[in-house]
């Protein structure tokens, strides 16, 4: 009786974790993501808003129409570090 057990249990835990092991690359790193490691991306997104920021700054002799694009870009930059800071 507890052998039947004990390989009943078996075979249900090594069915419950087979899709871990089934993962792909790119389903480990969404995991991975979604764990909250997004510390580095924060802070590629923060460099990105200041290098940007001083373009803008740098850009005072250029055309409206590329300073334009480089406040949108700003905004879109923001827009990313909101998400994933929230």
């Amino acid at each position: 009786m507890k052998t039947r057990v004990f390989l009943t249990m078996s075979a249900l835990l090594l069915f419950a974790a087979n899709p871990v092991f089934a993962m792909t690359h790119q389903e480990r790193l969404a995991c991975t993501w979604t764990a909250g490691n997004c510390l580095d991306e924060a802070k590629i997104l923060e460099k990105r808003i200041e290098k940007i920021e001083k373009d803008i700054k740098d850009s005072a002799s250029s055309s409206p129409e590329e300073v334009k694009k480089l406040e949108k870009k700003l905004q879109d930059t923001k827009d990313q570090l909101e998400r994933v800071e929230g």
